[in-house]
């Protein structure tokens, strides 16, 4: 489907977001599905302890001031069907996906009625909210799991379907606190998008539309190889280094943003920035 640029609504995290103090990223998150009239539905098919981490988030959002706040569970594919659960979507300003295995969230979630349910209020204008592996399947293809603290390799990296929520693009979590560069640069170059995002913990990329903000302690990373002019995906064999020329390297910390239309930073005070780092050959757990 298509979705209406001017609705959509993303808070993309990229994993161990502050809960406890001022929960600047959920905050925002509660700001914009309603503040103190939204309801939240806390999707927790990533995780095996749904229930703890589920509890956790209701905590935090009813401390932030959120409305109502409620667990869909989701532990098969036959759950994705349920009555109850399209009840809470269909009524639902925000929608959360907590961290744990991206895996999960696809094999039980992937092209069910739930799925369906939300990318329609998603269209509609909602605000759609991931950390850690929640984050991971905001694209059209996900990473589903790799290797960190490596150069880029294929063998690397698994790739798999993702939600689609931002799709055309490669999102990886935990980004400098896991070393994971050459990973994200490998999913990008096997990948048909042109822009990866990696995101530091406790920092969110929260889009609104096609622009992206930074909020957060740490940085984004974005690797944009549209003006690419050479990679060796096609020469090398499975287990040798993957070299890439003239692309770009964005490094985005809190207050500034990103356009994806013009795929340029701009800075907190508003100047679109031209200033980029080329990329050649680059270094850089298992799934988020």
């Amino acid at each position: 489907m298509t979705v209406s640029e001017n609705k959509r609504q993303l808070v993309i995290i990229g994993g161990a977001e502050d809960r406890d103090g001022d929960a600047q990223i959920l905050r925002e998150f509660v700001r914009r599905a309603g503040g103190t009239k939204a309801h939240i539905v806390i999707m927790t098919a990533a995780t095996e302890l749904p229930r703890e981490v589920g509890e956790n988030y209701i905590r935090v959002f009813e401390r932030l001031g959120a409305e109502k706040v409620r667990i869909v569970d989701t532990e098969t594919r036959e759950d994705a069907s349920s009555s109850t659960a399209l009840e809470a979507i269909a009524k639902a300003t925000g929608i959360f996906f907590t961290g744990g295995d991206q895996a999960r969230i696809t094999s039980i979630l992937k092209n069910t009625e739930i799925d369906a349910a939300i990318h329609q209020r998603f269209a509609e204008g909602i605000v759609v909210g991931g950390t850690s592996a929640g984050a991971a399947v905001m694209p059209d293809n996900m990473i589903v799991e790799g290797d960190s603290e490596t150069n880029p390799r294929i063998e690397i990296v698994e790739m798999g379907p993702g939600l689609g929520f931002l799709p055309g693009v490669v999102i990886d979590q935990h980004f400098s606190q896991r070393g994971r560069l050459g990973r994200l640069i490998t999913a990008l170059i096997k990948e048909p998008a042109v822009l990866g995002f990696g995101i530091d913990e406790n920092t969110a990329m929260v889009v609104t539309g096609s622009q992206i903000e930074i909020i957060g302690q740490g940085c984004v990373t974005i690797v944009d190889e549209s003006e690419s002019t050479y990679n060796n995906l096609g020469e090398i064999l499975r287990d040798e280094a993957l070299a890439i020329f003239g692309a770009k390297l964005h490094i985005l910390p809190h207050g500034f943003k990103f356009d994806l239309k013009t795929r340029k930073p701009i800075s907190n005070n508003g100047t679109e920035a031209s200033a980029t780092v080329p990329v050649g050959l680059v270094s850089g757990e298992k799934r988020g």
